[in-house]
């Protein structure tokens, strides 16, 4: 037996919108300011989104024997510069350069009018979330329940997101959907028991997508209907 579908619940960076191209270009800009000789191209920023989070991705990157400036200053040396990252991405946000991917804005609005919930479970910033949503939506935040990173010890696999988005909505796995748009991100939410939907992004592309319940290059045109007849 089908169960009811009551919540939908959306990664941000690369599902929401494509927020990565941004982020690649904030990166590289702090590390012309920290004078550290870096630059991330498409290719390795692509390859270094297998790591979840901007100071994990940073600490991952670095070379030896930066590698071992930053583990003896990770506090400090690394926060300060994902700091610096963070103040150019989000003048990039207020810029206006981000928008939602195709299909979103419809969907949101037609799983509103059912009466669906909606939660986000993102490991970015509570601070990048916040000004991301108020762009995108004009200060009418659709989501019920908002996990971000500060909120979660481990980021995605980790599934800890998830249940704590679930948690928030008081619900079980088996009544929502997660839509991602990453191989962490998808088993972020297997992991935590939900269905999940994937919409890769260019950066995400050509990854192993096994066991999502449907992949599909983005969200437009479907329907909650659709998305009803993806539950087990």
């Amino acid at each position: 037996m089908t169960q009811e579908l009551q919540a939908l619940l959306f990664d941000l960076d690369g599902t929401l919108a494509d927020t990565e191209e941004a982020h690649r270009q904030a990166f590289n800009e702090a590390f012309e300011a920290f004078g550290l000789g870096w630059n991330w191209d498409q290719t390795l920023y692509k390859h270094l989104l297998a790591v979840a989070g901007g100071k994990e991705r940073i600490f991952a990157y670095a070379p030896a024997p930066q590698k071992e400036i930053l583990a003896g200053l990770h506090a400090e040396t690394v926060a300060k510069l994902h700091v610096e990252k963070t103040k150019r991405y989000r003048a990039k946000i207020a810029a206006g350069s981000i928008s939602l991917r195709p299909g979103v804005a419809a969907l949101i609005e037609e799983a509103k009018s059912a009466r669906l919930r909606l939660g986000l479970a993102s490991t970015t910033s509570r601070a990048n979330v916040k000004e991301l949503l108020a762009v995108f939506f004009k200060g009418r935040n659709p989501f019920e329940a908002i996990v971000a990173g500060e909120d979660v010890k481990a980021k995605k696999p980790d599934p800890e997101v998830y249940l704590k988005v679930l948690d928030h909505l008081r619900i079980g796995p088996d009544s929502a959907l997660a839509i991602e748009d990453s191989v962490p991100g998808l088993k972020a939410a297997k992991a935590a028991g939900l269905t999940c939907l994937v919409t890769p992004c260019k950066w995400t592309e050509g990854g192993n997508f096994e066991g999502a319940a449907l992949v599909r290059p983005d969200l437009q045109g479907l329907t909650i209907n659709d998305l009803c007849h993806l539950l087990p």
